[in-house]
């Protein structure tokens, strides 16, 4: 894998339901939440050999993801999205990921209150 992946997959509007918040009746049920991953990848290989075994398989990423977030109780969107991160840079062949969770009618007059982070693998 070459550290510096430009090449990009992005999961789009992955919607999820877990347990997010501070406020007491945020604690009480599960709410929806919006995901989005961009995992930076060298896919170079792939393309040229059409092979799942070549590149990042997002089908399993996806499932790993949900199944993290689904069983989740975060007070705080930045502790889910780092989680969320976590998963990702757990593939080897995954270089950086981008994670945006999107949490709807968080705050009043706003359609949604979203945080993003960065994150790398760790240079060895």
């Amino acid at each position: 894998m070459a550290s510096d992946a430009r090449d990009r997959i992005h999961i789009r509007d992955l919607e999820v339901r877990c347990i997010l918040g501070v406020l007491p009746e945020e604690r009480r049920e599960k709410q929806d939440v919006v995901i989005n991953i961009t995992l930076y990848a060298d896919l170079a290989q792939a393309g040229a050999t059409d092979s799942i075994e070549d590149t990042v398989d997002y089908k399993c990423i996806k499932k790993a993801v949900l199944a993290a977030a689904e069983q989740s109780s975060y007070r705080l969107l930045e502790a889910l999205a780092e989680k969320i991160a976590a998963v990702c840079l757990q593939d080897e062949k995954v270089a950086r990921v981008v994670v945006s969770v999107d949490k709807p009618g968080a705050l009043r007059f706003a359609q949604s209150v979203a945080v993003e982070i960065e994150r790398s693998r760790p240079q060895a």
